[in-house]
């Protein structure tokens, strides 16, 4: 269980993924009495094999995300990684290349010892990134015939694989994701709403509360039955519905229990 008191410093390598993720990460874990620190580092759509290529030529090419809030400050992996006494590094693959195992490699287990030898007191994890939504345009979708369940099923076999085989925790994004919409209210096959906004992205209000609950409760053993964090984002003049709301937050307990 994370000490209420502690700072605890997550630090995201990773894309606009990871940005969904950590949007509203640092406003859910205070609303539930943590102190957390949230840094994301974002290149739009960067897979495994530009981190590793960022870290040996150490480019500053991540735009620097601190707690939900972009900046227009630009900074390299090593740079951020002697700032702070990160608890917990979390990185992923692109969506695009989530489902084929052979894009990993050699670059998760490269960046992973990096990692570890820069940090040795951090806790190494990924996300597990989700699947588009059925009727997505996403141009690489066409990688998985345009079916939903072949991407989330070759998404998730290849993270699992690539944790065991470097012992590294998931925090289960795309598994969270995929049960929401087997709820009515966001099954878009049987006219429900989508979880995302755009078809790959996570809708502003529902989907990257479905995140940041999760990375709150895989991480940080976060009490999610006591947040009452209603998100509220520039991005959309939407009105938060509480009950689809809690649906997601139910989810997500659920399935990280």
């Amino acid at each position: 269980m994370a000490e209420v008191m502690k700072m605890i410093n997550v630090l995201a390598i990773g894309n606009s993924f990871s940005r969904d993720a950590t949007a509203y990460l640092h406003a859910v874990c205070e609303n539930m009495g943590i102190s957390v620190h949230v840094v994301n580092l974002y290149i739009g759509g960067c897979p495994l094999e530009r981190h590793w290529n960022n870290v040996e030529k150490n480019e500053r090419a991540y735009q620097y995300q601190e707690n939900g809030i972009e900046t227009d400050r630009y900074v390299s992996i090593a740079e951020i990684l002697s700032k702070k006494p990160w608890d917990f590094i979390v990185t992923q693959q692109s969506s695009h290349d989530s489902g084929w195992l052979d894009t990993y490699e050699p670059f998760a287990g490269l960046l992973f010892e990096y990692l570890r030898k820069e940090v040795p007191g951090a806790k190494i994890c990924m996300q597990q990134t989700w699947a588009y939504e059925i009727d997505s345009d996403h141009g690489c979708f066409i990688r998985y015939h345009r079916d939903q369940q072949e991407m989330y099923q070759r998404s998730r076999e290849s993270y699992h694989a690539v944790a065991k085989k470097y012992d590294i925790p998931l925090i289960p994004c795309g598994d969270v994701i995929q049960n929401i919409r087997k709820h009515p209210e966001f099954d878009v096959a049987k006219g429900g709403r989508s979880i995302c906004r755009d078809g790959f992205h996570m809708h502003y209000l529902y989907g990257r509360y479905a995140l940041a609950c999760t990375w709150a409760g895989a991480l940080l053993q976060a009490p999610l039955e006591k947040c009452t964090f209603v998100p509220k984002c520039f991005d959309t003049d939407e009105e938060p519905d509480q009950k689809l709301l809690s649906l997601v937050r139910e989810e997500v307990i659920k399935t990280l229990q």
